[in-house]
């Protein structure tokens, strides 16, 4: 067997079937879009067995989306988890068959309840078919398996329509990424969501800087003593005139420069590149990295352009923030 070659022909099948369900579908995921938009519940998703794994799924990708969702497990919805529906819900069940028999029981009991139904069945004329107040209908797809039995194609093909009905909502309800990193607090998404430049600098008495007018061997002082990689120089009003470097005092003693009779005045970057602490830290490093050569170190600013912190790369990534 050529298993690279199998697993490709997987890919192949899945994709083809997926073409054909885009083919397939018409204006009736509008409306369960639409619907889904205007729920002033919850959108609750319902599955047995694998479908059941991709409700867990889609519902997952809405809560992470700002549609408030949740899994109501048929098998225990006949025993006693119904009563977490309100009719300002919306629930999709999910059946490939539309005769799923735990499904199926419970259809009768939730129209009472009286909630919005959806459908989502490669069967319009099924049970669940008939029974719900919106369908959207797949076509009969070819599962990838070897004995095209286990669901694959088809349980594929409902991931994806979920994950397009929750996209879609989210872009229609102007769902924003401060609102998305609130949902993300942990991980590196979450880092790079939520965490500011203030987060990281070097701040307050353990700032390297220096005045205008003193000698560069202040400057190599204070490099020394800090180990901070770079040293700012500022007027009495803490505004940014320039910087020093680690890389710039290696070069003046490539030059011979004299340290006791330079001032920072003469050999300072006048005119650094700078962040401000209220910046995400990711912008930050993409300011640090985006650049023909890349900077080690940068002065932070409040937004009236007084130096607050010095930022360095590497306190960026030991926090998990990547570019």
């Amino acid at each position: 067997m050529d298993i690279l070659k199998e697993v490709k022909n997987v890919f192949d099948i899945e994709i083809e079937q997926l073409q054909s369900v885009e083919a397939y579908l018409d204006e009736s995921i509008v409306d369960v879009i639409k619907l889904i938009n205007d729920c002033n519940g919850k959108v609750v998703l319902c599955g047995m067995g694998k479908p059941g794994h991709i409700a867990r799924k889609i519902s997952a990708s809405m809560s992470s989306m700002g549609i408030p969702s949740y899994v109501l497990h048929p098998a225990d919805a006949q025993h006693g988890d119904l009563g977490m529906l309100t009719k300002d819900d919306v629930i999709i069940f999910i059946s490939n068959s539309g005769e799923t028999k735990e499904i199926c029981q419970i259809l009768p009991t939730v129209r009472l309840i009286g909630l919005k139904m959806v459908g989502i069945t490669s069967s319009p004329d099924s049970t669940l078919g008939k029974y719900v107040d919106y369908l959207v209908s797949i076509p009969k797809l070819t599962e990838a398996g070897a004995l095209g039995l286990a669901p694959t194609s088809s349980t594929t093909a409902e991931l994806v329509i979920g994950d397009a009905i929750a996209v879609v909502v989210s872009k229609m309800r102007n769902f924003k990424k401060e609102e998305f990193a609130s949902y993300h607090p942990a991980g590196s998404l979450g880092q790079k969501l939520n965490t500011k430049v203030s987060d990281l600098m070097i701040s307050d008495e353990m700032i390297p800087r220096i005045s205008v007018g003193e000698s560069l061997e202040k400057a190599v002082e204070v490099l020394c003593e800090t180990g901070h990689g770079g040293v700012m120089i500022t007027d009495s009003e803490l505004k940014l005139k320039g910087l020093i470097t680690d890389g710039d005092l290696k070069r003046y003693m490539r030059k011979n420069i004299d340290m006791y009779s330079t001032i920072v005045d003469d050999v300072m970057t006048k005119s650094p590149v700078v962040v401000y602490e209220d910046m995400l830290a990711v912008d930050a490093l993409r300011t640090m990295e985006n650049r023909e050569k890349q900077l080690s170190v940068l002065p932070v600013l409040s937004r009236d352009n007084k130096v607050v912190g010095l930022l360095r790369t590497h306190d960026v990534l030991q926090r998990g923030i990547f570019v």
